[in-house]
């Protein structure tokens, strides 16, 4: 058995107890960065850090907290929060508690967050805001399990008459709690650890579904060791490593990242806010972060969108620099698989060498000059943007996995990465693909089932271990797998082709400097049609610079002259694709997809159904006067 296996194999029987050997291990090195914003509300923000043993003093203080509310192993504590410093604190107090979390998106409405709350047997819920408070305290009714909310920030909670006495307290006050109950009881805490056992649930993630109601996903305390373990053992994370960690730790990717933390005891900088990314990488110059694939396509778009704006002459530059970076990462890639050295012929090295100075460096710089590699999970990432990264030296690694395989199964190994696909399964996960072409998975991450919905388990769970992923998939010699696509997402035409929407949607991303979203429509229909949006900033300067008149996103997408733009980009995909796959109509949405409509779930995953049925009428008028019409 190889020491990477033995290390697996030999994992504590949580999380906690990691924790509490980190801290062991390193108390006085950083664990956390976080930011503290002006007094004045103007101004960059400041960064504050935390040590592990200054860490360990908030969590325990939580875990004891949680203990003197009456909280017992595997009780679950509900956190709606976005993603900051005290998640994780509150996260790790709850684990050290010995209890489980229910994750719940800030995003989330008041009556699905009620659902989550009511399904899940919640007993605490841990609330960033008023806001969230509010959610709960309109619902209170319907949650008699509820004994308690803590709320993070209390700046603007207000009494209400009608709340029980000691129903809502603060985070503060919880941790004030906590710190009474250990001075009688100082070993409180190692008791409670020490009392995990590996198969205690640790986590429940509720999937966004396209239909229906959520399902709840049980993840034991195990899975969280092993990925911290598996994570570690892929050499892709380095004590010295420095993390920007921007993901809803509510998701599982990024809530797997805090296991791998943990286990290597880097530094890691946390700071939610979507809208702060650009401003804060040249602050915390990361080494590594993970992040989903919008990110780097608006990236791109932006970088090209600058590039444009600058003049003809550098908008050429820049797309003569972007086809060299292409270029030179599928050459790089091919070599490194036939000799195991990373190279390009001469003359492509000579021209990457001046577009490396003219172009990718400044880029390099954005992300703040450090950047190792960045991790891309939860949906396909567009081929051509990821070797255009690659070619420009930002290393995009993608992974694979789901909420029910605590999301990390696959990932790129370092240099050896391959652009398209997700790489090798972790240390311990075993994979094979079923006749049909679906991606089986099995091993210690993979989830117990589903909360209360045994017969739902048993349609994608097998006795002997194996989880059906419902994705489509292909396994090379080597080991390395490419999804093609959602088994359920797989459009046949009325001419009995079968296409994977993905795909092309993937490639036309690579295509269009100018697109968000796009959906590709066409089962049981004689060919294909797509619903598009556009990203706003990109094609608002674009319209400034072509002397629109229009000025809303809504006014500019409806201008003739923008469907003539995206149908030159239409046509210059559909000269790579099968036929039966050429997009032959689109439409234009008067806005983008988001969360907030139901569109897209909170890790900008696209809810098809959703949109089909939101946009019935436009996909029925694309295929009007055809003879299925």
């Amino acid at each position: 058995m190889s020491d990477t296996q033995t290390l697996i194999e030999n994992r504590p029987p949580s999380v906690a107890a990691l924790f509490l050997e980190r801290v062991a291990a390193t108390p006085d090195a950083e664990a956390y960065r976080y930011p503290v914003p002006p007094a004045s509300g103007e101004g960059p923000d400041g960064w504050k850090s935390l040590t592990w043993a200054e860490a360990a003093i908030r969590v325990r203080a939580v875990a004891a907290g949680l203990v003197s509310l009456g909280i017992g192993a595997e009780e679950r504590v509900a956190l709606a929060s976005s993603t900051r410093v005290e998640w994780i604190l509150a996260d790790l107090g709850i684990l050290c508690a010995g209890a489980a979390t229910t994750t719940v998106y800030p995003s989330t409405n008041a009556e699905e967050s009620t659902f989550i709350l009511s399904d899940s047997g919640s007993r605490v819920l841990i609330a960033e805001d008023a806001g969230q408070l509010a959610k709960a305290r309109d619902r209170r009714a319907d949650l008699p399990e509820l004994r308690h909310v803590v709320v993070i920030d209390a700046a603007d909670v207000t009494e209400d008459d009608g709340d029980p006495e000691g129903w809502v307290l603060t985070l503060a006050e919880l941790e004030e709690r906590g710190a009474a109950e250990l001075a009688k009881n100082p070993g409180l805490i190692e008791e409670r650890v020490a009392a995990i056992t590996s198969d205690q649930l640790a986590t429940l993630i509720y999937t966004s579904g396209t239909t229906g109601r959520p399902k709840g996903v049980r993840l034991l305390q195990d899975s969280w060791s092993y990925m911290a373990k598996a994570i570690a053992a892929t050499g892709l994370v380095r004590a010295d490593d420095v993390q920007y960690l921007w993901l809803p730790l509510a998701h599982v990717f990024g809530k797997v990242l805090t296991s791998g933390h943990i286990e290597v005891g880097h530094v890691t900088a946390v700071d939610g806010r979507v809208d702060k990314i650009i401003e804060n990488l040249p602050v915390v110059q990361p080494t590594y972060m993970a992040a989903v694939p919008r990110i780097f396509e608006k990236v791109y778009n932006g970088v090209a969108a600058r590039a444009r704006a600058g003049g003809a002459a550098k908008y050429k530059i820049f797309l003569w620099a972007a086809e060299v970076a292409r270029e030179y990462a599928k050459a790089s890639q091919d070599n490194f698989r036939r000799t195991g050295t990373a190279s390009a012929p001469l003359a492509l090295s000579a021209k990457h060498r001046v577009a490396d100075a003219l172009v990718y460096s400044k880029l390099r710089e954005a992300f703040g000059g450090r950047l190792r590699a960045a991790i891309s999970g939860s949906a396909a990432l567009a081929p051509d943007i990821g070797f255009f990264f690659a070619g420009a030296g930002v290393h995009i690694l993608e992974g694979y996995g789901l909420t029910e395989s605590s999301a990390a199964s696959f990932v790129n190994p370092g240099e050896a990465y391959r652009t398209g696909t997700v790489g090798k399964p972790l240390p311990g996960t075993e994979v094979r693909i079923a006749d049909d072409g679906e991606v089986l998975l099995r091993g210690p991450g993979i989830m117990a089932g589903y909360h209360g919905l045994p017969e739902k388990t048993l349609e994608v769970l097998e006795a002997d271990g194996w989880f059906h992923t419902g994705d489509i998939g292909e396994l090379s010699a080597d080991g390395y797998l490419r999804i093609t696509d959602r088994k359920k997402d797989l459009i046949k035409t009325s001419g009995g082709k079968y296409i994977a929407p993905a795909e092309v949607e993937g490639q036309f991303k690579g295509v269009c400097p100018y697109v968000s979203n796009i959906l590709v429509h066409g089962g049981d229909r004689n060919f294909c049609t797509a619903l598009i949006t556009l990203d706003e900033a990109a094609i608002l300067d674009w319209a400034k610079e072509k002397g629109l008149s229009a000025t809303s996103y809504a006014d500019v997408v409806a201008a003739p002259e923008t469907v003539e733009l995206v149908e030159g980009y239409v046509k210059q995909l559909n000269e790579g694709l099968q036929r039966w796959q050429t997009i032959k109509k689109f439409r234009l949405l008067p806005r983008d997809l988001d969360i907030e409509h139901g569109e897209l779930t909170p890790s900008l995953k696209l809810k098809r159904p959703v949109v089909e049925r939101e946009y019935k009428h436009l996909i029925e008028d694309m295929y009007a006067g055809t003879r299925e019409a």
